[in-house]
């Protein structure tokens, strides 16, 4: 406080002062309230002290009272224990005495005991006696009780001997079994060499039950191993293992069974029957984890199942096309590749729908295991087909002889060796495929398997309809003209040794239509043979009297009848000159146009490209005027005979007075046949194949 008075000037006093005086004030009001709070308190407190003053009062002569009466008792209870003491300590010493004595005879009677344990198979009791006199035995074996040791150790090995042919017996049951080492244990005897042989036979128990399932219950091995943990509590990682063996090796039989391609209903009854039994296990040792490790295994075997389903389907679609007939011999019944379509188209549909039905069964069902499983199973059977329908496809290209893409070589099937019936029906499989059975299959999957979504959505969804059908779309398109070209082609071969074989420039004067225009309509029967089996529709007769090209016949050309009065060299150069002109102002006519799934479209398709070949290998030749009459020749009567191919007369018509063109041009002396001669040679060849086969018209 001097302190402050020295150091601080006035108006700092005077502050200080106001800032004490209110502390103060603050102070005597918080001391004002705690009275307050605490004054009922203060209240009960003072009456409590004046009750406890008033009761208190009488309190010391009931305590003198009461202490007057222990001394009392006291004092007789000292006067009866001196009058007693010499008779209790009598009574002890003979009681100690009695007891004694009961010891001596239980000693004496043991071996008695013991044989008579022996006789009723009470091992327990004989080794309850046996321990309980074994310290007596070892203080006191070498004196009286020498004999009645040696008897008794003599039972006691009896009874080990009982003990452990129980133990080995496999008709006695595990609870005797385990009661027998337990008693051994209490012999001392070493159990611990009996823990190997044990678990071999029950190794070899528990192999048994693998083979022979009904010999035993999963109840009774589930007590097996409860005993054996109780027999050998060190012996658990071992029994671990056993039971991890034992599951591993009976899902494995089911995986064997997968390969025999076993109905859903009997793969669900052995997966939930292994369910079950990992489950009573897992109660005796869960540190197996059987459940985890079957409900992961159960996972990959249905997986597995469903793909090997898939794969059998496959397997089955294709032996069906492997056993299409081949027109290579030329012969080939009537509807016979119609069958082998129609039986196609139903392994297919009604081997999807039976999948369905077969999958159908994995989520029907309440069970835990199932489940569980659900959403799992759904998307797996969706992943199925997307990818059965997708690996179908790439096997319907192998079939084909044909790679899915330039970069892929397929060397297991030859074009060659492919039939080319198989190769239409392949592309009209896919159409099949495409506008019947994806629908179908995308309806059901609708229908009865919705949901799943266990699957990653960055994977998308596991069936798209759309993509399967845009891919069996193009894959019908490029079969179809596989077909096409692979007749071509060997159609085209036969025109090329036609037309390569003999010198044109020397040929002899034409004496009839040539034996290649039989092998030619030959082909194109077995071309429309097999498309009126596969594809729909029906060849239609429209008989085009307009045409955009020329379409006049050699017979009625005027033209070529005024050539006829004409010299050779001035007659050449003229009809060359006229044709170019005519080509001129003649109006475009679009040929090759887009091929459909028709008969009338395929044939013609075929058609146009053998006739654009046949003027091609023309134009590399040249011709003598022998040769460029038998070329006339053999294209007029084509000209007749094919318009029972087609109904495009027009086109046909176009193409074969091109090829007539082209042999006109490569003629050194272009002088057709006369119309008479023309009419006459065809007249005879169509008279001769009147009598060969009678019945054709």
């Amino acid at each position: 406080m001097n302190v402050l008075v020295q150091q601080s000037n006035l108006e700092a006093l005077l502050q200080r002062h106001v800032k004490m005086a209110a502390e103060i004030k603050n102070l005597d009001t918080d001391l004002q309230m705690l009275v307050y709070e605490n004054y009922n308190k203060f209240i009960s407190a003072t009456d409590t002290i004046k009750r406890m003053k008033t009761n208190i009062v009488g309190m010391e002569a009931n305590m003198e009272q009461l202490l007057s009466k222990i001394t009392s008792v006291q004092s007789r209870s000292d006067t009866v224990n001196t009058s007693l003491f010499d008779k209790r300590e009598n009574i002890e010493k003979l009681h100690r005495t009695r007891n004694l004595l009961r010891k001596v005879q239980f000693i004496y009677d043991l071996p008695t005991r013991l044989n008579k344990c022996i006789k009723t198979e009470a091992y327990a009791d004989a080794v309850r006696f046996f321990t309980g006199a074994k310290p007596i035995f070892e203080a006191y074996g070498d004196t009286s009780f020498h004999d009645c040791k040696k008897a008794s150790e003599e039972a006691i090995d009896l009874v080990t001997q009982h003990l452990k042919t129980k133990l080995y017996s496999d008709s006695e049951p595990i609870e005797s079994r385990a009661e027998a080492v337990v008693l051994l244990k209490q012999l001392n005897f070493p159990v611990d060499s009996l823990k190997s042989n044990l678990l071999e036979k029950l190794e070899d128990c528990l192999l048994n039950f693998q083979k022979e399932p009904t010999q035993a219950s999963i109840g009774d091995i589930s007590k097996t191993f409860r005993a054996y943990l109780i027999i050998f509590p060190d012996s658990e990682k071992r029994l671990i293992e056993l039971a991890q063996a034992l599951f591993s090796n009976r899902y494995e039989t089911v995986r064997e069974n997968l390969r025999k391609r076993i109905p859903s209903t009997d793969l669900l009854a052995m997966l939930r029957s292994l369910w079950e039994d990992a489950t009573a296990i897992d109660e005796v040792i869960p540190e197996a984890a059987l459940p985890a490790f079957s409900l992961e295994t159960t996972r990959d075997i249905i997986r597995q199942h469903i793909a090997t389903a898939f794969l059998h389907l496959q397997s089955e679609i294709s032996d069906v096309l492997a056993r299409t007939p081949s027109t290579s011999n030329g012969k080939l019944e009537e509807s016979q590749l119609q069958t082998a379509m129609e039986t196609s188209k139903v392994k297919v549909l009604q081997g999807c729908i039976d999948l369905l039905q077969e999958f159908h069964h994995l989520i029907d069902g309440n069970t835990e295991l199932l489940v569980k499983l659900r959403d799992l199973v759904i998307d797996w059977v969706q992943e199925g087909f997307q990818d059965f329908f997708q690996k179908l496809d790439g096997h319907f290209h192998m079939l084909s002889g044909r790679s899915k893409s330039p970069s892929q070589e397929m060397e297991s099937v030859q074009i060659d060796k492919v039939p080319t019936a198989l190769v239409l029906m392949l592309a009209q499989l896919c159409v099949f495929i495409e506008q019947t059975a994806i629908p179908k299959v995308t309806e059901e999957l609708a229908s009865s398997f919705s949901g799943g979504g266990a699957r990653s959505y960055e994977y998308g969804p596991p069936f798209v309809p759309g993509e399967i059908c845009r891919l069996y779309r193009s894959s019908g398109e490029k079969f179809l003209h596989h077909y096409i070209n692979m007749k071509t082609q060997k159609i085209s071969k036969l025109l090329n040794k036609r037309f390569t074989t003999p010198v044109w420039i020397k040929h002899k004067e034409p004496r009839e239509v040539n034996m290649f225009v039989d092998l030619l309509l030959l082909e194109f029967n077995g071309v429309v043979s097999e498309v009126k089996q596969v594809l729909p529709g029906l060849i239609r007769r429209h008989r085009h009297s307009d045409s955009t090209g020329s379409t006049t016949s050699s017979r009625s050309n005027p033209m070529r009848e005024d050539m006829l009065n004409r010299s050779n060299t001035h007659r050449a150069r003229s009809q060359f000159l006229e044709n170019h002109l005519a080509k001129l102002f003649e109006q475009k006519m679009e040929i090759f146009t887009k091929v459909e799934y028709t008969q009338e479209s395929v044939i013609s398709a075929v058609l146009k490209l053998c006739l654009k070949s046949l003027q091609e290998f023309v134009r590399l030749q040249t011709f003598n005027r022998s040769g460029f009459q038998q070329i006339q020749l053999d294209m007029e009567f084509l000209k007749t005979s094919l318009k029972e191919f087609v109904d495009d007369e027009a086109a046909i018509s176009f193409l074969l007075k091109e090829v007539n063109n082209a042999a006109h041009e490569r003629c050194l002396d272009p002088i057709p046949l006369e119309p008479p001669i023309l009419d006459k040679l065809i007249n005879a060849k169509l008279a001769k194949i009147k009598e060969q086969s009678p019945n054709m018209q």
